[in-house]
C-alpha cells in the first residue's frame, strides 16, 4: 500500500517484520508539516470561492462572461473623443446582475467584484451595432451609460446572450425600449 505514495527523496527501510517504513528526519517532518499546512490553506480557499459562485449562481437574475470596455462621456469643454472603434480592448469579465446591483468580476471564481454599479444608476441602455474581432466572429454588444458619465460597452457572440441582457436590464431599470436615446454609439 506505501507504494502507492512513494515520495521522492525519501528514504526507505525494511523491518524485520517485512514492513517498509520512511525513514525522515525532524527537518523534513516539518517541512511537510509546512507542505500540509499550505496545502490545507488552499483547499480552504478553495472551498470559500466554490461557495461563493455557488451563493452568485442561486441568487443572481443573471450571469455570465460578456467582453466589457469602459468608456467616460465627454465633459462639456472637452474636445471630441478619438475613434476608438478599431482599437480591440474588449476584456472578457464575469457579469452578475443580483438584486438592485450589476457586479463585474475577472473571473466567476474571485470573492469580490472588481467594478459594480447600481441600477438606479444607469440612465441609458441599448444595442451596439454588431461587430467583427480579429478571431473572425460576430460579437453582438451592447451599452450600459451611468449617471456618472461612465459608460460600459457589453458584448458576447451569442445574440440570445446579448438580448437577454438587455431585456432584464430594460425591464429592471424600468428603461423601456423607448427610454432609450438614439446615440448607442460613440
Amino acid at each position: 500500500m506505501l507504494n502507492l505514495f512513494t515520495l521522492r527523496r525519501m528514504p526507505w527501510s525494511s523491518s524485520n517484520d517485512g514492513q517498509e517504513k520512511v525513514v525522515l528526519s525532524a527537518l523534513e517532518v516539518e517541512s511537510l508539516k509546512s507542505e500540509l499546512a499550505d496545502l490545507e490553506e488552499r483547499e480552504a480557499h478553495l472551498k470559500a470561492q466554490l461557495e461563493n459562485v455557488d451563493q452568485i449562481l442561486r441568487t443572481a437574475r443573471l450571469s455570465g462572461y460578456l467582453y466589457i470596455r469602459t468608456r467616460w462621456a465627454v465633459l462639456p469643454g472637452e474636445p471630441p473623443p478619438l475613434d476608438d472603434t478599431d482599437v480591440d480592448d474588449w476584456l472578457p469579465r464575469f457579469v452578475v446582475f443580483q438584486g438592485p446591483c450589476l457586479f463585474f468580476y475577472l473571473l466567476s471564481t474571485d470573492l469580490s467584484p472588481q467594478d459594480s454599479t447600481l441600477l438606479l444608476d444607469i440612465v441609458e441602455i441599448g444595442p451596439l451595432p454588431s461587430f467583427t474581432r480579429e478571431d473572425e466572429e460576430t460579437h453582438y454588444a451592447f451599452y450600459i451609460l451611468t449617471r456618472l458619465g461612465l459608460r460600459y460597452e457589453c458584448s458576447s457572440s451569442s445574440k440570445i446572450q446579448v438580448d437577454s441582457w438587455l431585456s432584464a436590464l430594460q425591464t429592471d431599470c424600468k428603461l423601456g425600449s423607448d427610454a432609450t436615446a438614439p446615440n448607442g454609439s460613440m
